[in-house]
């Protein structure tokens, strides 16, 4: 599952990718792996996997991940291939989930690409090229449809007066994520389609140090212009990530963000809300070579959470011995949990809570 980081030119993409990938204002713990110069592996730091790993005392410990792709810097006409849009559009469309930073500070050495700092006009930037695209795509689709719905096709039919719903949000200035569908209507035609302006959204407001806490005018804004859209919006001052990357001692760093008035980095904030995003969630395994983190789609149930190790898993699922976490933290091990009775045993259609402790019997 890929995040995909967008906006204007000279917003701060780049510098929170490089955010990101210095693992320091993490922990020594949750390491970052660039793939490519544009795409990154980060771990989800997590404190209830460094809880598990102080009682267990494993050999090795391995955190969820989550991958970051930096995608270039988006200009108007990008929907007609201006600038580098055509990279940009087939980028985007490979990512699961979007992470929109928006400029919210002033600095006259840091020039605007359209003059002047204004987040709502950039975002509406780029989501009028990313709605025009995918109004060519609802344009193609809307003609192989309209001529099997005048067949008297039903399922045609039923298609086609979703596409002209889409068609007419889009032309109204408003993304698929913000129109509303029966969940047939959803699973049967929306999400096939792979619309762009389907894709979670979270909105990084990008900040000065002072507006690092609360945010400031710019912040307000994006919130109230964003509020109709199931998006979230998080608030991040770049340039003093960037700083406290610098900083090669922790005790240094962690100085750093009390004097700010934080208690840890937004980078690790916006890891987790990237996580979150992707509709991801984490069970764990425990055990004396491992403890790890693993990482499933909400919802998703005990057999597919088995498939995740090993498909032999799912197919040969027999059941799945589930401690919750806070259980395994308060007892303080496996075998008190077992004593004390709060040790599950759970079957096919057991749906998996984030941070459930687990362990699979299966035969194949």
């Amino acid at each position: 599952m890929k995040a995909g980081i967008v906006g204007l030119p000279n917003v701060g993409k780049s510098t929170l990718f490089n955010c990101l990938s210095n693992a320091k204002a993490q922990s020594a713990n949750f390491p970052f792996c660039t793939i490519e110069p544009n795409l990154g592996v980060v771990n989800v730091p997590d404190p209830r996997l460094e809880a598990l790993e102080k009682l267990v005392n494993p050999e090795r410990v391995q955190p969820a991940v989550v991958e970051i792709v930096d995608i270039a810097g988006l200009v108007k006409g990008a929907s007609k291939g201006e600038g580098l849009g055509n990279q940009f559009l087939a980028n985007i469309r490979e990512t699961d989930a979007i992470l929109h930073v928006l400029r919210c500070f002033d600095n006259d050495n840091i020039v605007h690409v359209d003059g002047n700092v204004n987040p709502i006009r950039d975002k509406e930037t780029i989501d009028m090229e990313l709605q025009l695209k995918d109004l060519e795509t609802v344009e193609k689709k809307l003609d192989k449809v309209k001529r099997a719905a005048k067949t008297g096709n039903k399922d045609a039919q039923k298609e086609e007066a979703v596409l002209l719903q889409i068609k007419a949000g889009l032309e109204a200035g408003v993304s698929v994520r913000a129109l509303e569908f029966s969940d047939d209507d959803y699973a049967d035609f929306v999400k096939p389609s792979q619309f762009i302006t389907d894709k979670p959204v979270m909105y990084v407001c990008n900040v000065d140090e002072g507006s690092a806490v609360s945010g400031n005018a710019y912040v307000d804004q994006v919130k109230e212009a964003v509020k109709g859209e199931k998006a979230e919006v998080l608030v991040l001052a770049v340039g003093t990530e960037a700083d406290i990357n610098e900083l090669d001692d922790y005790e240094e760093r962690q100085l750093f963000l009390q004097d700010i008035g934080l208690e840890e980095p937004g980078s690790a904030k916006l890891i987790r809300a990237a996580y979150k995003l992707l509709n991801q969630q984490t069970y764990f395994t425990a055990g004396v070579k491992e403890v790890r983190a693993w990482t499933v789609d909400i919802g998703a149930t005990a057999p597919q959470a088995a498939g995740v190790i090993h498909t032999d898993f799912e197919k040969g699922f027999i059941r799945a011995e589930v401690i919750g976490y806070n259980d395994y933290i308060d007892f303080g091990s496996e075998a008190k949990v077992k004593e004390a009775g709060k040790m599950r045993v759970e079957g096919k259609n057991y749906v998996v809570k984030d941070g459930d402790v687990m362990h699979f019997l299966f035969n194949v």
